[in-house]
């Protein structure tokens, strides 16, 4: 039986690797970052990382997870204008980190399955980046000719779209672009506008 101590040191040699993962895929891109190289930053054999994780699908899940907490995008208590900011600041982030955006991007096309390690993570975080676009764009005054539902499938079609066509073309302007889809489909309010 393991002691305490034991399990505390096992979180925190995986908190270590899923760190040291998230910046070799960040640096090298998903398509470069081998086990084998993730392991040798942390100071393990690739054996390990997969004692830990269970397979390379899991581990890079664990990956996109990390990624979100660090993104740090919690709409609660945002007002609409502070919440798009915040939305758009992740999507700028994330033309600095190509290889996670290819990692995100390639994981969610992979766990359309419902037998894939991601498949529940996407199904969670689709869940709630709708309900937060609800929450923080569909409330109250009704801006948009669209239902508050259409309009957070919409942002979130459109902004996953976006990642696509910028991972094939890196010139594509995708916080410009979804800033400006946003106003078009829910105007700022007069006062948020000055």
């Amino acid at each position: 039986m393991a002691t305490r101590g034991s399990y505390a040191k096992g979180v925190a040699r995986r908190e270590e690797i899923l760190e040291s993962a998230l910046d070799v895929i960040g640096r090298k891109g998903y398509q470069n970052a081998s086990l084998k190289e993730i392991a040798e930053v942390v100071g393990v054999t690739p054996a390990a990382l997969l004692h830990y994780f269970g397979s390379k699908e899991e581990l890079f899940t664990e990956v996109l997870r990390k990624r979100d907490e660090h993104d740090g995008l919690d709409p609660a208590g945002l007002s609409d204008t502070q919440a798009r900011t915040a939305f758009i600041d992740v999507i700028r982030h994330n033309t600095e980190v190509p290889g996670l955006v290819t990692l995100f991007s390639r994981l969610s096309v992979d766990a359309a399955d419902p037998e894939h390690p991601a498949h529940g993570y996407f199904l969670d975080r689709s869940a709630r980046l709708r309900a937060s676009i609800v929450d923080n764009f569909g409330a109250e005054e009704r801006r948009s000719a669209l239902d508050p539902d259409t309009l957070a499938r919409v942002i979130q079609a459109a902004s996953d779209g976006l990642q696509l066509q910028w991972m094939i073309d890196p010139t594509v302007d995708m916080p410009g672009i979804m800033s400006a889809l946003i106003d078009a489909l829910y105007p700022p309010t007069p006062a948020a506008a000055d």
